[in-house]
């Protein structure tokens, strides 16, 4: 059985200052070009059998520099939409709701371009990601480029855990991999956080 090959897509000045990006598609910084290229290496000893991606910029030019081809862009592999917290860091987020936690407490509503997701809303299309995947890792390694709340959730999931434990892991840092797999029949995290 193969293993699921999550990539975060590579730096952008959003992901630098720590603001909300979900549905914005804001490029790639020279650093995260330069992280998204350095993994190829890494990727190529890989024999993968598909490659899925967000059909947002900043993943599919991560995909791209890191060497993947036959990518297919996946709407359910888009950041949660973080409604009226699109552009806000979480201190900012906290001045005006002193205590704030995404996990517990969500987003508000934002406007028609961001209306605003629940946890329970992404965590269905990571699931419906999930059930396209799990068939194909019969056959070897799957890749997917993806963001970092959706990542912590998709990989929760993977666990058969609630999305709320999503809470539980580090955020993946910009361009880096981690790597889920079974053991036994059991899913586990083999690798997290890998630059």
């Amino acid at each position: 059985m193969g293993e699921l090959i999550l990539i975060r897509h590579g730096q952008t000045e959003w992901s630098l200052s720590g603001q909300h990006a979900g549905r914005t598609d804001v490029p790639l910084t020279d650093a995260g070009e330069a992280s998204a290229k350095a993994l190829a290496s890494r990727l190529a000893r890989r024999p993968l059998v598909g490659v899925f991606s967000s059909p947002l910029n900043r993943a599919m030019r991560t995909a791209e520099l890191a060497g993947l081809t036959g990518v297919r862009p996946d709407p359910d592999l888009v950041e949660w939409d973080y409604g009226g917290y699109e552009g806000l860091t979480a201190a900012q987020i906290r001045e005006g709701r002193p205590g704030w936690d995404l996990w517990r407490d969500g987003v508000i509503p934002g406007d028609a371009d961001h209306p605003g997701e629940r946890l329970e809303q992404v965590a269905a299309r990571t699931d419906a990601v999930l059930d396209r995947i799990r068939p194909l890792l019969n056959d070897g390694d799957v890749a997917v480029v993806a963001h970092g709340h959706l990542a912590r959730v998709l990989t929760v999931r993977w666990l058969g855990l609630d999305a709320s434990a999503s809470r539980l892991l580090g955020h993946p840092h910009p361009g880096t991999l981690s790597f889920l797999a079974t053991e036994d029949g059991q899913p586990f995290i083999s690798a997290w956080n890998v630059p």
